[in-house]
């Protein structure tokens, strides 16, 4: 067979026939390869996914198995040595939960129509009938009562009056607002055995309510005032004195255990969301808890 260069010298037409056919191969070739190429693409591809798929859910079964898969380190002996090492307090109301839970359960509930169980009745009974057998020492507790009472008051006035810190005034406020709303949500009964006193505050044997104290709050919000200026051993003295106050109450059966407790917490809740109050009415909210004692100036500047 002639080479291709002779043919085409030869016979043109032919040539250009031969030429066409060779670039239809070629051209035949390229698109098989092509499609080879992405036939085994496909699989390739397939099998990335599938090691990728591999590989996530081994990540996550690997990240399963450390967060599901062990016990916290807690858990263990030496863990729960830790923890009442460290954190007493919290291992103590724990215990509180459990004891308590026990007794609710347990315990037989007051009949309809019988006395309310007090136990801090039950603790100051001796005191009680000391008091009950002399009326002139019912009337002195009661006036050394009041005496404490215009203490709280005066000191309050004094901050926001004459040294133009308010916080203490505006946290009373908003305690008696609130003892005011409660007291006439939820009226308990007065205790049968109440010694009433013209001396005692308020003055007169007026009604009052007995749900929360307020002589215990204000005491608190006293001494917390007192403390923020540093005056601490005035804020011991009116502790101290709330104290002998709250055993006074109960002696007397003025207030129900409860009353006062409620009333400790109280004096420390609206103490705290007045000092919350002037931080945001001051704008700036660097001034936490009113520690340098500016509240005078969100009072005056609207």
């Amino acid at each position: 067979m002639p080479p291709p260069s002779l043919t085409a010298a030869r016979d043109p037409a032919a040539a250009a026939a031969t030429t066409t056919t060779t670039t239809k191969r070629r051209r035949r070739s390229s698109s098989k390869e092509g499609a080879a190429a992405k036939v085994h693409l496909a699989p390739a591809s397939g099998e990335g996914a599938a090691s990728e798929k591999g590989a996530m859910g081994a990540a996550a079964a690997g990240g399963g198995e450390g967060t599901w898969g062990r016990c916290p380190e807690w858990c263990s002996a030496a863990g729960v040595a830790g923890v009442l090492r460290r954190h007493p307090l919290p291992a103590l109301f724990a215990c509180g939960l459990l004891l308590f839970m026990a007794v609710e359960y347990t315990i037989p509930m007051v009949r309809p129509g019988a006395p309310p169980l007090d136990l801090g009745f039950v603790a100051t009974q001796g005191m009680h009938d000391a008091v009950a057998a002399r009326p002139w020492l019912n009337s002195l507790l009661a006036a050394l009562n009041t005496v404490f009472v215009a203490m709280q008051a005066g000191y309050i006035l004094w901050a926001i009056l004459v040294e133009q810190r308010p916080r203490a005034a505006v946290a009373a406020l908003m305690m008696f607002t609130s003892r005011g709303v409660l007291g006439c949500a939820t009226q308990l009964p007065l205790p049968a055995e109440f010694l009433g006193s013209g001396m005692d505050f308020p003055v007169g044997n007026v009604s009052f309510f007995l749900f929360f104290s307020g002589h215990v709050a204000g005491a608190v919000i006293a001494a917390a005032d007192m403390r923020r200026e540093g005056r601490v051993a005035l804020a011991r003295l009116y502790d101290a004195l709330n104290v002998l106050q709250g055993v006074r109450l109960l002696a007397c059966r003025g207030h129900y255990t409860i009353d006062l407790a409620v009333g400790v917490g109280a004096g420390i809740l609206f103490d705290t969301i007045a000092g919350w109050y002037f931080d945001v009415m001051n704008g700036d909210g660097k001034n936490a808890h009113c520690r340098s004692c500016q509240c005078h100036k969100a009072l005056l500047s609207h």
